[in-house]
This record gives structure tokens, sequence and C-alpha cells, in this order.
């Protein structure tokens, strides 16, 4: 059988071209195969591998981490916490755009396509990069967080001077695969409703990051959207 290439930026495929040969995303594959057999996926197959479409490997500055996709109609495009423009902005991406406002001065956003940022060298990634439509987590421990923990541990090592805005517990555990001798973590609650007062409004992340990046001689990330 002829392998079929995967739909993600040959920077990202030269660098994780081991993880798609292996037995668990072999077996990761023929799982989503019957699924999208039984059940509606989210997000749509040609925007799974959009955080690294939109940030190739070497241009990525920043890494945002996020859970699950949004299991809702219309809502995940392949990048953790960023919705398609005209779907209403989820609870947790609003209390992003208050932190945004208090740390920058950035005006709320009127939409939620955060393609911008990612074009800017943010990676938006997901640790798992499916999801049933109205099931969360429903992905879960099928193979998606072993690929996106080899993503993780590539810029590790590859790369240097990267900022990881770990939000929540979750993302928080990544934190071990980081090599923080040459790259700068950040951390704070999760921006949900739930968390976000515990210590995500006024960790001013995105200052933080912006002058990291500075330091380095880097571009600041614009954080506006238009």
């Amino acid at each position: 059988m002829t392998n079929i290439k995967p739909q993600i930026d040959d920077s990202w495929l030269q660098v994780l071209q081991n993880e798609f040969a292996s037995p668990y995303f072999l077996g990761l594959k023929e799982f989503l195969i019957e699924e999208k057999k039984k059940y509606r996926i989210y997000p749509p197959g040609s925007r799974i591998f959009a955080a690294f479409n939109h940030t190739p490997f070497d241009k990525v500055k920043a890494v945002i981490l996020g859970q699950d996709p949004y299991h809702g109609p219309g809502q995940a495009h392949g990048l953790c916490f960023s919705v398609n423009k005209g779907i209403p902005k989820p609870p947790s991406l609003v209390n992003i755009f208050k932190e945004l406002h208090t740390d920058l001065g950035v005006p709320l956003s009127p939409h939620g396509n955060l393609e911008s940022w990612a074009r800017q060298g943010v990676l938006l990634l997901n640790a798992t990069l499916t999801v049933r439509e109205k099931q969360p987590g429903s992905h879960q421990n099928k193979g998606w967080e072993v690929f996106t923990d080899a993503a993780i541990r590539a810029l590790s090592e590859k790369r240097s001077g990267l900022v990881f805005l770990l939000w929540g517990s979750y993302a928080q555990a990544k934190a071990p695969m980081i090599d923080n001798s040459k790259h700068h973590i950040l951390q704070a609650p999760h921006p949900s409703p739930f968390s976000a007062a515990r210590g995500f409004f006024g960790c001013r992340h995105f200052s933080a990051t912006n002058n990291l990046l500075a330091a380095q001689g880097q571009e600041a990330i614009n954080w506006s959207l238009e």
C-alpha cells in the first residue's frame, strides 16, 4: 500500500517523520477511520494539522498548549483556543482576551480566530488533535498525546529561546519535557471561568512573552486581532 503523505508542513514532516511510521500512529489512523464511519469528528480532516501548517517548525517563537479541540459545530479549526470567525467566542477565549486587554491594552476582539498569532510564530497546539462532536475528551489516550509530546520534545531539543505558555495543570504537566536551561516557561491557571480568577487574570503572559522575545533580538508578537 502506498503511504499517503500527511497534510502537514514539510518542516514538521521532517522532524516528526518517525512518528508517522510508528505502530501507535498507524493504530491512531485506524481508530480515526472507524470513528468517522460512526460519528461527526472535529476539526475537518484538512484542519487536523493546522497548528503545524500555520507555524512551521523553524518559525516557532512561542507555544500555547491546549488539551482538546472544541466539540461544537463549526468551532474547532485546528488551533487551540481559537474558533472560526462568526462563531461565538468560548468562555476561556473571552478570558484570554480580557487578560490581553488588561496586560497590553489590546482592544477586545470582535472574533475568536487566532490565525494571525499562529502566522507570527505562536504554535497553538492541542494535546489531542481530534474529538467526537459533543463528546469532549473522546479521542484522548488514542495516540495523539504521544504525537504532540514528540512535537514538544523536538522543539525543546532542536530550538532555543522559545516561550512556552502553560495554562492549567494539564499543560503544566508538559513542563518536564522542556529544557528550561534554554527555553522560557510561563505558568498560570487555566483561563476557564472556573479558574481564571485564581491567577490567570493578572499573569501578564502576553507582555512577558514579548519582553523575552525582545531580549533575544526577536520581533514581538502583535497580539491584536482585526
